[in-house]
């Protein structure tokens, strides 16, 4: 029998598959963005509705549970928002010549075949069709970064496909090996694939192989996340495309290929004779985070600047699950939450500042609080959040991270820290520059939605606050799953 769940997560796949299709072939941009944020919204809506109600029993492609509804929620919930800023975003663009109508059909549609990517890769009980949703959405994204067809755009859309297809077959064999490696034990076919199938029997594949599968897939799945030194497509994708792209893959995207490297985390942790994939996280995290904050003090682009922000929190967060743990999970969990609210907030606010000001060079940009004060002290909201102060919510987290690592690894606590304040001075050095001082650049006025923008920010600044009970213990009970 079909139950609440069965109909919602049904609803989450084919609500953006269908407004994809449609997207193709309707004319007119008020329509389409409409149709764009309508759908978006629809999703939202059937992901509370997925939270609130039961979960649907396992099936051969499709997974419900605590660890996957978190990464669902929070992805359409940054979809619809994204979507929204969207709106005025790309009209923006269209005015001013950049984007012609027939770009503007194909970048509806390619978002809600994106949204539809997303979702059917965290929904999915089967590894292989993981590895396909997660590549579809891949191809996606690189489309929509070469959007503006001019020479920077095709080539950091060429530059991420490049290194994307390379990451992706990294994953794809690492998905093979761990096919090798249950299929004695589960048997030939489908059911050596399926995650709830591969968690009961994991205690019994072959360690070897796992652990070299492991190496796969952090590699492969890690250059989707953006981690140092895989990174080297995200900052072009960052800076070329357009800014709704950079919300999306800095708040959903790396989030994704993020969640499977936790679901093949999970099935080393399950089987006693595998290496432990802690050491191997926490290495990767701590280069990510210590090379991105030094390199933001060589930005000049203010999207590439908050790229490298986005390499530097992708670091922490893996840094977190590799040190594992009920807090250090829960606190690397909440940070993953509060980024992709956070960073995708500052990009709303940069979208318009580079529409404003005619530019993204950072030199060219100045007095924004004085100049457009919605937008200026939005971005310095933005820009105290994820540098971590107090009160708002990432000062939690990581606080959480690095009390958590000076109980267990004192010595880690050194350039976990280290990397925090020179990230910290790089983020405030700039933003001296951009927001304060005398202005610099147009002085137009915006025509932009700032709901987005301060949605997100009120957010994380209730969650550094006030955190509800119910979700604390969802989120410690996840933190939990992780081990």
């Amino acid at each position: 029998m079909t139950g609440p769940g069965d109909f919602a997560i049904r609803a989450i796949l084919l609500i953006p598959l269908v407004a994809a299709l449609l997207l193709a072939v309707l004319p007119g941009y008020r329509l389409t963005a409409r149709l764009n944020v309508l759908a978006t919204a629809l999703t939202f809506g059937a992901a509370l509705a997925l939270l609130l109600g039961g979960r649907p029993a396992p099936g051969a492609y499709l997974l419900v549970d605590d660890l996957n509804i978190v990464f669902i929620a929070l992805g359409t919930l940054v979809g619809f928002t994204t979507s929204l800023f969207s709106a005025s975003y790309i009209q923006h663009e269209l005015d001013s010549g950049r984007l012609t109508a027939g770009y503007l059909r194909f970048y509806h549609a390619m978002y809600q075949a994106l949204m539809f990517g997303m979702n059917l890769a965290l929904l999915a009980n089967n590894i292989g069709l993981m590895w396909v949703a997660i590549e579809l959405a891949t191809l996606t994204t690189v489309l929509m970064v070469g959007i503006y067809r001019t020479h920077e755009a095709l080539e950091a859309a060429w530059k991420y496909f490049i290194l994307g297809s390379v990451g992706i077959a990294l994953a794809l064999f690492g998905t093979i090996l761990v096919y090798m490696a249950a299929h004695p034990v589960v048997g030939q076919g489908q059911d050596a694939m399926v995650w709830s199938i591969l968690m009961r029997h994991a205690a019994g594949f072959d360690p070897s192989l796992l652990n070299l599968a492991f190496i796969f897939l952090l590699l492969g799945y890690g250059t989707k996340v953006g981690l140092a030194p895989l990174h080297a497509w995200l900052p072009d994708a960052h800076a070329e495309g357009p800014t709704p792209i950079s919300a999306v893959l800095s708040g959903l995207l790396l989030n994704v290929a993020l969640y499977a490297v936790l679901r093949f985390k999970l099935l080393l942790a399950a089987n006693p004779g595998a290496l432990a994939p802690g050491p191997l996280m926490v290495t990767m995290g701590l280069v990510s985070l210590v090379f991105a904050a030094f390199m933001l003090y060589r930005r000049r682009d203010i999207k590439r600047l908050f790229a490298y922000s986005s390499i530097e929190h992708m670091g922490i967060i893996a840094f977190a699950f590799g040190m594992g743990g009920p807090l250090a999970n829960f606190a690397g969990l909440l940070h993953m939450v509060l980024h992709s609210l956070t960073k995708s907030a500052i990009f709303f606010g940069v979208g318009h500042v580079a529409q404003v000001k005619g530019t993204q060079k950072m030199a060219d940009i100045g007095g924004l609080t004085v100049s457009h004060p919605w937008l200026g002290w939005g971005l310095v909201i933005g820009v105290v959040a994820i540098a971590g102060l107090p009160p708002l919510g990432i000062f939690m987290s990581e606080f959480l991270i690095v009390t958590s690592t000076f109980a267990r690894q004192p010595l880690l606590a050194i350039p976990l820290v280290l990397g925090l304040l020179v990230a910290l001075g790089a983020l405030f050095l700039r933003l001296n520059e951009v927001a304060f001082g005398p202005v610099r650049g147009s002085v137009a006025p915006a025509k932009a939605s700032y709901v987005p923008m301060y949605l997100h920010l009120a957010l994380v600044l209730t969650a550094g606050i006030y955190l509800p009970p119910p979700l604390v213990e969802w989120f410690r009970h996840v933190a939990a799953m992780l081990g």
